[in-house]
């Protein structure tokens, strides 16, 4: 199959939506073969470390979450522990990662949360979770999806945007999106779905200079060309395991083939 020229041709018919479901459900399936040891890239060891990092990933990359948390839990392993915080000291330690004023304040609240309102444990339920400050439906789903093992579609940027590059959705709206994407896939797909997806995204399919000439996915891509289509150029794009660099996590589970990340301030 040769890959797909970017955007229609003159007179061609529109894909169906059979066609496109078909054709999203051969991606997913090309994606799973593509990254096995698909993962969350944030670092943790508990539902409560994963939420307080996936707060903090916000406007930040992973890799400078999971340079920055393992000083922030060592001094507040606990929601008590973190609701005591005092304000200025907890900035200090996740500076690191921007918008540091805001994030210390949802923080402290949605740990002071956790201690009133839920005994100190993580909510395993999407309505609870989004009751929490600075929670909303991505960083719930992140939550249930991989320390719960609840379905969950996690629409972030990447997600977005190369679902709407494939015509899997035209929405811009992150719940939108999700819902639509829901439509395609089996449940039991939504979690592992959105890992692959952005591990494509993070790898391969970059938002300004996709490398399509080293895309395994290409000849289902309806955006092929958009990108760098020469193979050897195209591989100088790869990023982090793909283009043999270290990931973004730490601790990388046992299974992944790139190297850890470095610690804050090394290398």
């Amino acid at each position: 199959m040769k890959p797909a020229k970017s955007g229609a041709k003159p007179g061609a018919k529109p894909e169906s939506r059979l066609a496109m479901v078909r054709r999203a459900r051969r991606i997913n399936r090309e994606l799973a073969e593509l990254y096995p040891y698909a993962h969350p890239e944030l670092d943790f060891r508990n539902p409560f470390e994963l939420l307080v990092a996936t707060v903090l990933s916000a406007q930040t990359t992973d890799l400078r979450v999971n340079q920055t948390t393992p000083a922030l839990f060592a001094a507040y392993p606990t929601p008590e522990d973190m609701a005591a915080a005092v304000p200025e000291e907890l900035e200090e330690l996740i500076r690191p990662t921007g918008f540091f004023r805001a994030k210390t304040k949802s923080l402290i609240g949605l740990s002071a949360a956790l201690r009133d309102r839920f005994g100190g444990e993580v909510p395993g339920r999407l309505a609870d979770l989004v009751t929490l400050p600075g929670v909303g439906r991505k960083t719930a789903n992140v939550v249930l999806g991989n320390a719960f093992g609840v379905p969950g579609i996690t629409v972030d940027t990447h997600f977005g945007r190369l679902v709407r590059r494939w015509k899997w959705t035209e929405q811009e709206d992150p719940e939108k999106v999700e819902a639509e994407i829901a439509a395609i896939f089996p449940k039991s797909e939504w979690t592992m779905l959105s890992h692959r997806v952005v591990f494509h995204g993070r790898r391969i399919c970059h938002a300004r200079k996709p490398a399509c000439g080293a895309c395994p996915i290409a000849p289902l891509c309806p955006a092929y060309g958009e990108g760098e289509t020469d193979p050897e150029k195209a591989r100088k794009l790869l990023k982090y395991e793909m283009g043999g660099q270290p990931g973004q996590r730490l601790s990388p589970p046992a299974d992944y083939p790139g190297k850890p990340a470095p610690a804050l301030g090394a290398g």
